[in-house]
C-alpha cells in the first residue's frame, strides 16, 4: 500500500489526501517520525475541507504533534461549527494541552448538538472538581432515567455520575453508580485474571537469579550511544504521570509517553528464539530469558528512534513495563527504573473507579483486582530481591507529603542535577495524554491519598482479601 501511495505522490506531490494516506501507512508500520512529517505536510497543503482537516488532525494527534493537531481541528471547526465530531476532537486535544476550560466549552457544545454523545459527558465530568453550584448531576440522571439501548453508553454515564457524586461528597450514591458501571463493563470483557497471575509466576521462573549489586551500573551512566532511558513503572493511576511530569520538567529530559516498544521488542526477540513458530504466552516468557540482551536493548532503542524520539534522556512511562524490570536491567544497564506505588487500598480504588479506554481488564471486579494486585506485588518483591539497587521505589504518599525532597532524590537517582522547574511540574506546558491529563495541571494535592476510606464498608471484601495475604492496607 505504501509503495502505491508513494508512486501516486510522485505524480501529485502536493496532493494532501495522498500525503495523509502516506502518513497513515507510515503510522501503521511504526514509522512515527516519518508519519508525523507526512501529516504535517498534508496539513500545510489542505484546502478548506473540514472532513479532510479533521482526519489530518487525528493523524497529527496520533503521532504526538498535538499543537498542529489543534490547528487542524480549529480550521475544521471554523468551517463546520455545527459538526459535533470536530468539536469533540478539538476538546480532546485541548485537554491534552491543558486548556481545560476550552475543552469543557467544546464538550458543552458537543452535547448540545448531539445529546447521545455519552463519551463527551464522561470526559466533561473529569475535567474539574464538580461543586454544588456547578455540576451535571441532574443532566446525567435525566439521561439515564429512560434506559439506554447501548451498554457502553450506560457505562459512560454511570462513571460520569459516580465521579460527580464523589466530588459532591455523596459517597454512597457514587459507589452505587460505580459498581453498576464496572459490573456492566466487566460483563462485556473476555478476560481470565488467572492467566495474568500465572504470568507472574512464569516470569519469576524464567529469571530467578539475583544480579549482584556490584554488577549494577552507577546512576547516570549512559547506555548505548549515550542514551539514558528512564522507565517509570507500576500500576495505572499510581502517580506515574506526575512523576513523568516532574522528570520531564528538567531541561535534559523529554517525556516520551507510554511506549509499547519494549514489550514489542521482547515479543519479537522471543519469537525469533523459537524460529518464528507460534507460541503460548508461557513459552514466550521462557524464551525471553534466552535472549541476547544487548540486542534486545538495541532493538528497543531503534524502535524508539523510529517513533521520533531523538532525545538522549527520555521517560518511558508505560506502567506495565513492571513486568519487564529484569529484562530492562539486563538489556539497558545504563537506564533507570523508577517504581511508583500507592497504598494498597488507595491504588486498587483508584483503578476501580477509572473507565480505561483500553487495557487493564482486571480493574472492573474487586476480587479480580485484588488477585491482580497481589501478583503485581509479588513480582515487584521478586525484582527487589534480584535487582538490588537497580530500582528506585517512589511512594505517591511520600511524594505528596514532601514533593521537593522526594523530587530531589528522584533526580539524584536518575543522575540529574536539581532544577527548580521540577518542583513546578504543573506549569509544564507539554501535552499530557493519560487519564491524569487534567490532574497534572494542578499542584500536588492530598485528597486522593485516603479517598478510599469514604468507601471502607463497600470495599471491605477487597480489604479482607489483601489482609489475608499479609498486605498492609495503607
Amino acid at each position: 500500500m505504501l509503495l502505491r501511495v508513494e508512486a501516486a505522490l510522485r505524480l501529485e506531490p502536493q496532493n494532501p489526501r495522498l500525503l495523509l494516506q502516506r502518513a497513515q501507512c507510515l503510522l501503521s508500520l511504526g514509522r512515527l517520525a516519518e508519519a508525523r512529517e507526512a501529516a504535517r505536510a498534508a496539513e500545510q497543503r489542505a484546502p478548506a475541507e473540514p472532513r479532510l482537516l479533521d482526519a489530518i488532525g487525528t493523524l497529527l494527534s496520533q503521532t504526538g504533534n498535538q499543537q498542529r493537531a489543534l490547528a487542524a481541528y480549529e480550521r475544521a471547526v471554523r468551517l463546520a461549527p455545527a459538526e459535533p465530531h470536530f468539536r469533540f476532537n478539538r476538546a480532546t486535544v485541548r485537554r491534552y494541552l491543558g486548556d481545560l476550560e476550552g475543552a469543557e466549552q467544546d464538550y458543552d457544545r458537543v452535547i448540545s448538538l448531539k445529546r447521545d454523545d455519552y463519551e463527551a459527558y464522561l470526559n466533561r465530568s473529569e475535567l474539574r472538581t464538580q461543586t454544588p453550584e456547578r455540576n451535571h448531576v441532574r443532566e446525567l440522571e435525566e439521561c439515564l432515567a429512560p434506559g439506554l439501548a447501548s451498554w457502553l453508553s450506560e457505562v459512560r454515564l454511570r462513571y460520569a455520575l459516580a465521579k460527580e457524586y464523589e466530588d459532591l461528597g455523596e459517597y454512597a450514591r457514587s459507589f452505587q453508580q460505580l459498581t453498576r458501571a464496572a459490573s456492566l463493563r466487566r460483563a462485556h470483557l473476555s478476560y481470565d485474571v488467572a492467566q495474568d497471575v500465572a504470568t507472574v509466576e512464569w516470569i519469576i521462573e524464567a529469571l530467578p537469579d539475583p544480579i549482584p549489586s556490584s554488577d549494577a551500573v552507577p546512576a547516570g551512566t549512559a547506555g548505548a550511544g549515550g542514551t539514558r532511558p528512564i522507565f517509570v513503572v507500576g500500576l495505572p493511576r499510581s502517580g506515574s504521570t506526575v512523576v513523568e511530569r516532574i522528570l520531564s520538567s528538567h531541561s535534559q529530559v523529554v517525556a516520551a509517553g507510554e511506549l509499547p516498544q519494549f514489550a514489542l521488542a521482547v515479543v519479537a526477540g522471543a519469537q525469533r528464539v523459537g524460529g518464528g513458530a507460534a507460541a503460548t504466552r508461557r513459552e514466550l516468557v521462557a524464551r525471553s530469558a534466552q535472549l541476547d540482551f544487548a540486542a534486545l536493548g538495541r532493538d528497543y532503542l531503534e524502535r524508539v528512534r523510529a517513533a521520533g524520539i531523538s532525545a538522549q534522556c527520555f521517560v518511558d512511562k508505560m506502567p506495565l513495563n513492571y513486568l519487564y524490570c529484569g529484562l530492562i536491567h539486563r538489556a539497558l544497564p545504563g537506564s533507570r527504573i523508577v517504581h511508583v506505588s500507592r497504598g494498597a487500598m488507595a491504588s486498587c480504588y483508584a483503578m476501580y473507579k477509572t473507565l480505561f479506554k483500553d487495557g487493564y481488564p482486571f480493574s472492573y471486579d474487586l476480587t479480580e483486582l485484588g488477585r491482580y494486585y497481589l501478583a503485581y506485588r509479588r513480582l515487584m518483591q521478586h525484582w527487589e530481591a534480584t535487582l538490588p539497587g537497580a530500582i528506585h521505589h517512589l511512594s505517591y504518599e511520600r511524594l505528596v507529603a514532601d514533593q521537593p525532597g522526594e523530587s530531589r532524590r528522584l533526580l539524584e537517582f536518575c543522575g540529574l542535577e536539581w532544577e527548580e522547574a521540577c518542583e513546578e511540574f504543573h506549569r509544564n506546558p507539554s501535552p499530557a495524554t493519560s487519564a491524569s491529563a487534567a490532574q497534572v495541571r494542578r499542584p500536588l494535592y492530598d485528597t486522593s491519598v485516603a479517598q478510599w476510606r469514604h468507601y471502607a464498608q463497600e470495599l471491605q471484601p477487597l480489604a479482607q482479601q489483601l489482609r489475608e495475604a499479609g498486605v498492609a492496607l495503607e
